[in-house]
């Protein structure tokens, strides 16, 4: 089911561990195109073209792109009381989480009346995309709203893809968790439309542009974000799913074949990687593989994304070269399930979440752990991070000086101005002593 990579007798170097690692056949770049087009198309034409995309790609026609106030209310009303005392249970973990995220202003103060404060300072206005394709995403509205208001966003919008089956509008609890959560302003517009309309705003109903869009979605929507940069700014360019465990033979080969196929479930093109030093631990987890995708209710997307290319089986000498793959690979999803977890964890480099023992399967993160779900995909771990309060935040440096704090500095800045030949700086300096 899963193809092998076998390292076991090499030691790749850094580049070679890259061009080894598994991903899927997806391509921004040629999807930028298609975005670009559906974004203009967008700027000229407003929610009439945002009607239109709709029905042309989630096959309803909203009756209104704008959620109307009263069909949020009932759609709070409307949640049934399992489902809302599992969302709630998660805002309260989550909010809790992010607090944490927040850093506490800093004061340095250089020498005497020479200080510069640091401050993070949250964006105004910001635009939340959950998606709504092969799957309903509520946890995503709590993903992304909670840590935007733990960070002090004061405005914020919400995207979700109109629904077929309820007749053109946002699906009922996505947009009741919305509710849940305070957020007023929700659209039904999806895809490179939505990030187009987050970007350059709709006047005509009342959508202004924001400051930051978040959220995953397929590869249009990563596209549109590649195109909104620079007018707005964004999380990351999410793409497929991916898990990678790291297992020796003290793990549950059941457990490890379980969170396999959990994440695999989500798009054939999602990605389910496992890493070990134990042929014989390998084999019992293949076994328990093929009985798992049988029996379960998305056997033939998990069939399709566990036969993909971006999805294998890797065999390594040890735990070092285990970890060396792993920070190759950049995992959205990184397990590990060795004898030595903390030992393995030290050498983690690049992921977007790590969950800790037999105990921590991905889906905990996805839901109820308290951390965020919105990760990087694609190996963009290496060098980018989840969603958080953070991302919501901008540091700032306040500066304060007073005359003599100055005075004490206007030597080096006139040197450093002459040097650069940019004399008006020094004598920007200067003509606050020539008095």
């Amino acid at each position: 089911m899963l193809r092998t990579i076998d390292l076991r007798g090499t030691r790749p170097s850094a580049s070679e561990l890259l061009a080894l690692v598994p991903r899927a056949a997806t391509d921004v770049t040629a999807a930028l195109d298609g975005a670009r087009a559906l974004i203009d198309d967008v700027r000229d034409r407003g929610e009439a073209a945002l009607v239109d995309q709709a029905e042309r790609f989630d096959r309803a026609r909203p009756a209104a792109v704008r959620v109307p106030p009263e069909e949020l209310a009932a759609a709070l009303e409307a949640l049934e009381p399992h489902i809302r005392s599992a969302i709630e249970a998660t805002i309260e973990r989550v909010r809790a989480a992010s607090r944490a995220q927040v850093p506490a202003p800093r004061r340095t103060e250089l020498a005497n009346g020479a200080v510069v404060e640091q401050r993070w300072q949250p964006v105004g206005r910001v635009g939340l995309y959950v998606p709504g394709g092969k799957a309903v995403y509520p946890s995503s509205v709590v993903m992304n709203v909670v840590p935007a208001q733990v960070a002090g966003v004061g405005s914020i919008a919400l995207a979700s893809p109109p629904q077929e089956a309820f007749g053109g509008r946002v699906h009922p609890v996505v947009a009741g968790v919305a509710a849940l959560l305070g957020v007023t302003e929700v659209y039904a517009m999806g895809g490179a439309g939505a990030i187009g309309a987050f970007a350059y705003g709709v006047p005509g109903i009342g959508l202004e542009p924001v400051q930051r869009v978040t959220g995953p979605g397929n590869v249009f929507v990563a596209a549109a974000k590649r195109l909104v940069q620079g007018v707005t700014g964004i999380d990351a360019e999410a793409g497929p799913t991916d898990i990678l465990v790291i297992a020796d033979d003290s793990a549950d080969a059941d457990f490890v074949a379980a969170d396999l196929v959990s994440q695999a479930e989500h798009d054939e093109l999602a990605a389910a990687v496992l890493v070990t030093d134990a042929p014989g631990f390998a084999a019992r987890v293949i076994e328990r593989l093929e009985a798992r995708v049988a029996a379960t209710k998305h056997s033939t997307r998990v069939r399709t994304a566990m036969e993909g290319a971006q999805s294998a089986l890797v065999l390594v000498d040890d735990l070092d070269q285990a970890t060396d793959f792993a920070n190759a690979f950049g995992p959205e999803h990184l397990e590990i399930q060795v004898r030595h977890a903390d030992a393995a964890l030290a050498r983690i480099e690049n992921a977007g979440a790590i969950f800790v023992g037999d105990h921590s399967p991905v889906s905990l993160g996805d839901y109820a752990a308290g951390s965020n779900h919105v990760l990087p995909t694609g190996g963009q771990a290496r060098y980018a991070a989840g969603l958080s309060a953070a991302t919501f935040l901008r540091p700032q440096q306040v500066v304060r000086y007073d005359a003599d704090a100055l005075r004490e500095v206007a030597p080096a800045i006139a040197a450093l101005s002459a040097a650069e030949d940019l004399p008006a700086h020094g004598e920007a300096v200067a003509a606050r002593f020539a008095r």
